[in-house]
């Protein structure tokens, strides 16, 4: 995927917005880190994602997910761009969405509401 075609994935669920994390561009939803782009390797941060799946997810396809020793200790896992899979970073960045977005907001998506955009 390109950098245009992630942001237009992030971008399509409710409440997310442009942000800086870092200093770094990033997404925010309900003014939480909701992901970034990381321009050092072309990969994008995946918050909610345990250690275990971490492991899981870096042994069955180890030319995209990866992580470096600063997110060692955190429910993160990389994922880079080139190889990553449209579906699998909406059902990424779906898990993370649901944990920090209004909860009436994940109330209106779940009741199926007419005017909502769709994640």
């Amino acid at each position: 995927m390109t950098p245009e075609e992630i942001r237009k994935i992030v971008l399509a669920f409710p409440g997310a917005e442009d942000g800086v994390s870092y200093g770094q561009p990033s997404f925010k939803v309900n003014n939480k880190f909701f992901t970034r782009l990381r321009a050092e390797d072309q990969s994008m941060v995946l918050l909610e994602v345990s250690q275990d799946e971490r492991e899981l997810l870096m042994e069955a396809e180890p030319a995209t997910f990866h992580f470096t020793a600063h997110y060692k200790d955190y429910p993160i896992v990389l994922a880079r761009i080139a190889t990553l899979h449209p579906g699998s970073l909406h059902n990424f960045l779906a898990r993370r969405w649901r944990k920090i977005a209004p909860k009436k907001v994940v109330k209106a998506f779940d009741l199926g509401e007419p005017d909502r955009p769709v994640p």
